[in-house]
C-alpha cells in the first residue's frame, strides 16, 4: 500500500514528538505555524523536524510564497509512515480495523466469536489481525485490543471482564506471543473516547465525556486531551454508581447501580416483571413500551437514573460536552425525556449549561479508537518489543 520508513520514530525526542503531534492535529502547517502552536523557538522546530523528515515520519510540500516573500515549505505527515490495527471484542465477535499513520480507516472485517474462552479469542484476535497485516501489505507499528471491563493497559492484563467472565488474563503478552507485534489493551469505552476527543464529535472539548449505554454503562473521561486511565485502571465506572433502588441487586455484587436499572439487559428483565411477557430482547421490550402501561414506565425509571447520572459526573468533572453513544440509542426515544428531566434537576449550576449530543457508532468505529490507541502508544513511545513464545493454557 506505500512505502515503509526510513528510520524508528524519535519517540525519547519530546519535542520532536510534541512537533509531530501538532503536525498531525492541525495537518499541513509550517514551522513557523507549529512554533506559534506548541510555543517552541523557531530554532527548536527545525531540529526537531529533521529527525521526523530522515526517517520519513513527516514530509515537505513545494515552496510557497510567505507573508513577507520569503518560501515557506509546509510539513505535512506521511499517512504510509505507519499502519495500525485496531479490534473490538463483542460477546459474539471479533471486529477489526486498519488505519495509517493519519488516522484514516482504511480496511475492517468481523470475525464470529464462538466461545469467551481466552485461547479461542486469542485465536480470533490474532486471525483479524493477519488479515490487516495482509491488507496493508507490511508490518503493523502497533496493534490495541479493546474489550470491555477492567483493563491495566500498562500491563496489558485484563483483570476481569463481565461479558467474558474474564478474570486476570494477560492479554496483551498472548496476543503478542501469538502475532510477534507489540500490543496494547485498552478499555473499550476510553478507546472509543480517545477516538472522539481527537477525530470525532469531541474535537476542541477540552473536558469531555464520552457514556455508552445499552448492555452496559460506560464512561469516558478527557481532560486537557488526556483520557483518564485511574492508578488501578478503573475510572467514569458510570454503571456502578448507586443511583437507584437500593434493593436492586448488581453483577458487581453492589446495590441500586446505574447498569442495574438502565443498561439493556437490566431493562428487558424488569419489563418482562412488570408485564409478565418472556422477552429476550431490548427491542421487544421498546415494542411494549411504545404501548405505554407498565413497560413504559419501566423505561422512564431508567431515563431517569441515566439522567442522575449524567448531572453527577457532569458535577464532578465539569465537561463542555458529554456525547452519548451505544446500542442503547436504538430505543433512546422512550427516555430522552426523562433523562433530560433528571439532568436539569439534578445538575448544580452551570453544570447544566454543558453540550449533550447522541452520536450512534458502529463497532467498526470502536475498533477504530481502538487503533487510535494503537497510534498513541506508539508516537508516545509506550508500546514495547513483542514478547516470545507464551503458552495459551486457559
Amino acid at each position: 500500500m506505500g512505502s515503509t520508513p526510513n528510520g524508528a520514530f524519535p519517540r525519547r525526542n519530546p519535542a520532536s514528538r510534541t512537533v509531530f503531534s501538532s503536525i498531525l492535529a492541525h495537518g499541513p502547517s509550517s514551522r513557523g505555524d507549529v512554533a506559534r502552536r506548541t510555543g517552541l523557538s523557531a530554532a527548536s522546530v527545525t531540529k526537531s523536524v529533521r529527525p521526523l523528515l530522515a526517517a520519513g515520519f513527516l514530509q515537505e510540500g513545494d515552496a510557497a510564497g510567505g507573508s513577507v516573500g520569503r518560501p515557506v515549505r509546509e510539513l505535512r505527515v506521511r499517512p504510509e509512515a505507519a499502519w495500525f490495527a485496531g479490534v473490538k471484542v463483542t460477546g459474539d465477535e471479533v471486529v477489526g480495523t486498519l488505519t495509517n499513520l493519519s488516522g484514516v480507516a482504511l480496511a475492517s472485517g468481523r470475525l464470529p466469536l464462538r466461545s469467551p474462552r481466552v485461547r479461542t479469542v486469542v485465536s480470533r484476535i490474532s486471525a483479524a489481525v493477519r488479515k490487516l497485516r495482509d491488507h496493508a501489505g507490511g508490518e503493523l507499528a502497533a496493534a490495541c485490543v479493546a474489550v470491555s471491563g477492567e483493563v491495566e493497559r500498562d500491563t496489558g492484563l485484563v483483570r476481569f471482564s463481565p461479558f467474558l467472565d474474564w478474570h486476570d488474563v494477560p492479554l496483551a503478552e498472548l496476543v503478542e506471543a501469538s502475532l510477534g507485534i507489540s500490543t496494547v489493551v485498552e478499555n473499550d469505552v476510553r478507546a472509543l473516547t480517545l477516538a472522539e476527543s481527537t477525530t470525532g464529535a469531541g474535537v476542541g472539548a477540552s473536558v469531555l465525556v464520552v457514556v455508552t449505554i445499552g448492555t452496559g454503562i460506560g464512561c469516558g473521561i478527557v481532560v486537557d486531551g488526556r483520557v483518564l486511565s485511574g492508578a488501578h485502571g478503573v475510572v467514569g465506572e458510570l454503571g456502578h454508581i448507586p443511583l437507584g433502588d437500593p434493593a436492586t441487586p448488581c453483577y458487581c455484587g453492589g446495590h441500586g447501580c446505574v447498569e442495574a436499572v438502565a443498561a439493556d439487559p437490566a431493562i428487558v428483565r424488569r419489563v418482562s416483571q412488570a408485564t409478565g411477557v418472556p422477552l429476550s430482547t431490548i427491542a421487544e421490550a421498546a415494542e411494549l413500551a411504545r404501548s405505554g402501561g407498565p413497560a413504559a414506565k419501566v423505561f422512564a425509571d431508567a431515563g431517569a437514573t441515566l439522567g442522575r447520572a449524567l448531572a453527577t459526573v457532569a458535577n464532578l468533572v465539569g465537561p463542555d460536552r458529554i456525547i452519548v453513544s451505544g446500542e442503547g440509542l436504538a430505543v433512546y426515544d422512550l427516555f430522552a425525556e426523562h433523562v433530560r428531566t433528571a439532568f436539569v434537576d439534578q445538575a448544580y449550576g452551570s453544570a447544566v449549561q454543558c453540550t449533550m449530543v447522541l452520536q450512534p457508532h458502529s463497532f467498526e468505529d470502536w475498533a477504530l479508537g481502538a487503533a487510535a490507541v494503537a497510534r498513541d502508544a506508539f508516537l508516545r513511545g509506550r508500546t514495547r518489543d513483542a514478547v516470545g513464545a507464551s503458552r495459551l493454557s486457559r
